[in-house]
């Protein structure tokens, strides 16, 4: 079936960990914070960012043969959202963010039985069969997926997240295969030399970095481009899928909807700025008329 769009890999419930302080208090046994639940991970963001954008969404992932697996199924096929799941022996994955009352967060993420699960690739490529466009995460068994899609000639975007060298073998297979490349800028304060390395193993794609409050980088065939970040006036309180909401708009606007490399951009960086006004959810993103009405605005500005 041929999807707008189709988002392949990370799923599972998000338990965000809200502190009141600034740290945690080793000093003692217990510490109080508020912890909230969610359908999160990347493919969670990234699929239901899709949606409520308004396009037809299929996502293809594993879940457990258990409560979290069945609450997932459910939460998507309520959202219309096409899924195909299979299932994970080992169980749904549950990720722990730890919330900083400074803004920062730490990630702990659920890698339990991503290294042994093994897709089916006639069944996969006869469900996705007409798709354009298909956005991965890098779970381990999503590597498999890549030939199936340059043969097929599809559209592939991958986001490699938060990096440490342009040389890590785990994420060679992506990097090499990846149309459209994200990545996170929160371990180097000048991604350009990153930028370039990922241009020259393929000079043909297109390559964003996401960096945070300072804003956002696109690098091309024709160079690197360096672009503010964005403001809205919800307050920032929640950091949590701001890079699979900045991959959602830029997809979306450039590949779905025809808008420039630029325009893209900044309606990428508007949906990144509104996901980070939300706590604690992948239910609540920006639909189609608020991010064009936010587009619109910011247009008149510049």
């Amino acid at each position: 079936m041929a999807f707008d769009v189709a988002v392949i890999g990370a799923i599972g419930i998000d338990t965000n960990v809200y502190l009141y302080t600034d740290e945690v208090d080793f000093s003692v046994e217990a510490n109080f914070s508020q912890n909230l639940d969610y359908i999160g991970q990347a493919g969670g963001y990234s699929c239901r960012g899709f949606k409520k954008l308004g396009y037809n969404v299929a996502f293809v992932g594993y879940v457990g043969d258990d409560y979290s697996g069945r609450y997932i199924r459910e939460s998507l096929e309520k959202d219309g959202i096409d899924t195909y799941f299979g299932i994970d022996p080992e169980g749904t994955k549950r990720s722990v963010n730890i919330m900083y009352g400074d803004g920062r967060r730490k990630n702990f993420y659920d890698g339990k039985g991503s290294m042994q699960l093994r897709p089916d690739l006639l069944a996969i490529g006869e469900y996705l069969a007409g798709t354009r466009l298909v956005h991965i995460n890098i779970v381990n068994w999503t590597r498999y997926l890549l030939p199936l899609f340059k043969k097929e000639n599809t559209l592939v975007s991958v986001d490699i997240q938060d990096v440490v060298s342009a040389d890590d073998p785990y994420r060679q297979d992506y990097i090499k295969a990846a149309d459209v490349l994200f990545f996170s800028a929160v371990n180097f304060p000048d991604p350009a030399p990153l930028i370039e390395r990922f241009m020259e193993i393929r000079s043909d794609r297109i390559v964003i970095c996401g960096m945070g409050k300072r804003g956002c980088a696109l690098g091309t065939k024709t160079g690197i481009s360096y672009y503010r970040a964005v403001e809205l006036e919800e307050p920032v309180i929640d950091t949590n899928g701001a890079g699979d909401s900045l991959a959602v708009g830029f997809l979306s606007s450039h590949f779905l909807q025809g808008f420039s490399l630029e325009e893209s951009i900044l309606r990428g960086q508007i949906a990144a700025r509104y996901c980070c006004s939300r706590k604690a959810t992948s239910s609540d993103l920006i639909t189609r008329e608020l991010l064009d009405r936010y587009y619109i605005e910011k247009r008149k500005l510049e």
